[in-house]
C-alpha cells in the first residue's frame, strides 16, 4: 500500500470511530496498512505515520481506555480538526455583496450568493432563488447600504402607468425577478410594505436616518408581486370573460384581479393585471374554451395568433 494511501485510511479511521482505537484495532481494521508485517515492525510504521500527521496538523491524541490507565487508544480530537463554521454579520454579509457586484466578478459573485443563501438577516435575506441576477443598477450599492444598516431611504419613483412621486421607505431588503432588482420596504406614507423596482427610482436614493425593523419572518420576494403576466408590477390591464364553471376560481390568488361584472350569458369579467408578453397569454390558454380575452386588441391579437400556430403545428 502506498503510504499516502495508508495516511489517509488511518485519518479517516480515527474521524470515524465513536470510540479511542487500541494499535490492535486499528492494525485489524486496516490490515493492508499493517497487518502483513510483525507487531514491532507495524507499531514503529504506525508512530511514524502518526507522527508525520502530527506535524501537518493532524491533532492524533493518546488517551486512556480502562479505568486503570493501562490500556491506550488513538483518536483525533474533532473540534481541533474540522474548520469551525463560517459566520459572517449582517453587515459583513452585505460588504460581501455590494464588493463583488461593483467589482463585477462572475465567479466571486457566485461564492457570495452561496453564502447568502443561508442568510437570516442582511440585505439579501429571503432573497429567494435565483439568488444573484439581472444587470447592475446603479441605485443597488445605495439600496444594499440602507438594507443593511436599517436606515429609511427617500427617492423619487416613477410607477409602471408613469406616475411620479417622491417615496419615503424603511428599507428591509432586496429581490430580484425577471431580472429586475426590487427594494422592499415599509412605505411610509401609505403604511404599508410596498416594492419598487431599482431601475424606475429617477436620480438617486438617498439615506434618511435609522429606519424600522422588518416584521418577523420577513422575505423580500414575498413581497415583489408576481401573476400570470410574469414577475414585478404589471403595465396595464386586460379584461377578460371567464366561463360559469371556472370564474368563481379563475383569478383567485393573481394580485390585482377584480370582478367587473356578469353577463347575461353568465360569463364572468374581470380586469387581469397585464404586461406584454407570452405569460398571460399561456395561462389564459390553460383555460381552454372556457376563457376569452375582451380587451385590449392587442392582446386578443396575440391569443389568436398562438392559436393558429398551435393549429397549424
Amino acid at each position: 500500500m502506498h503510504p499516502l494511501e495508508r495516511l489517509v485510511n488511518l485519518v479517516a479511521l480515527l474521524l470515524e470511530s465513536r470510540t479511542p482505537l487500541t494499535f490492535d484495532q486499528i492494525r485489524e481494521k486496516l490490515a493492508e496498512g499493517y497487518g502483513h508485517q510483525d507487531a514491532s515492525s507495524a507499531k514503529r510504521m504506525f508512530e511514524r505515520d502518526k507522527d508525520v500527521l502530527r506535524d501537518i496538523g493532524v491533532p492524533i491524541e493518546v488517551v486512556s481506555t480502562d479505568a486503570w490507565d493501562v490500556e491506550h487508544g488513538y483518536t483525533i480530537d474533532k473540534q481541533r480538526y474540522y474548520l469551525p463554521d463560517i459566520a459572517f454579520t449582517p453587515e459583513e454579509l452585505s460588504a460581501l455583496f455590494v464588493a463583488v457586484r461593483s467589482a463585477g466578478d462572475i465567479s466571486a459573485e457566485d461564492a457570495v450568493r452561496k453564502l447568502l443563501s443561508g442568510a437570516e438577516r442582511g440585505i439579501l435575506a429571503g432573497l429567494g432563488p435565483p439568488a444573484l441576477g439581472g444587470g447592475t443598477d446603479p441605485n443597488l450599492p445605495r439600496a444594499a447600504e440602507a438594507v443593511a444598516e436599517g436606515r429609511g431611504v427617500r427617492f423619487s419613483y416613477r410607477t409602471s402607468r408613469g406616475e411620479r412621486s417622491d417615496r419615503a421607505v424603511d428599507a428591509f431588503g432586496l429581490a430580484v425577478r425577471g431580472g429586475h432588482w426590487y427594494l422592499v420596504g415599509h412605505d411610509r406614507d401609505r403604511g404599508e410594505i410596498r416594492s419598487f423596482r431599482l431601475s424606475r427610482v429617477s436620480g438617486d436614493i438617498e439615506l434618511v436616518g435609522e429606519g424600522t425593523d422588518p416584521p418577523e419572518g420577513f422575505r423580500a420576494v414575498e413581497h415583489v408581486r408576481a401573476g400570470p403576466w410574469g414577475p414585478g408590477e404589471a403595465e396595464t390591464t386586460a379584461t377578460v370573460a371567464f366561463a360559469p364553471d371556472v370564474a368563481w376560481w379563475a383569478t383567485n390568488g393573481v394580485a390585482g384581479a377584480e370582478v367587473m361584472r356578469t353577463r347575461e350569458d353568465g360569463w364572468v369579467e374581470a380586469s387581469v393585471p397585464w404586461s406584454p408578453g407570452e405569460r398571460l397569454v399561456s395561462w389564459i390558454l390553460s383555460f381552454g374554451p372556457d376563457a376569452e380575452v375582451v380587451e385590449p386588441p392587442e392582446l386578443r391579437s396575440e391569443l389568436v395568433g398562438r392559436l393558429e400556430a398551435i393549429l397549424a403545428s
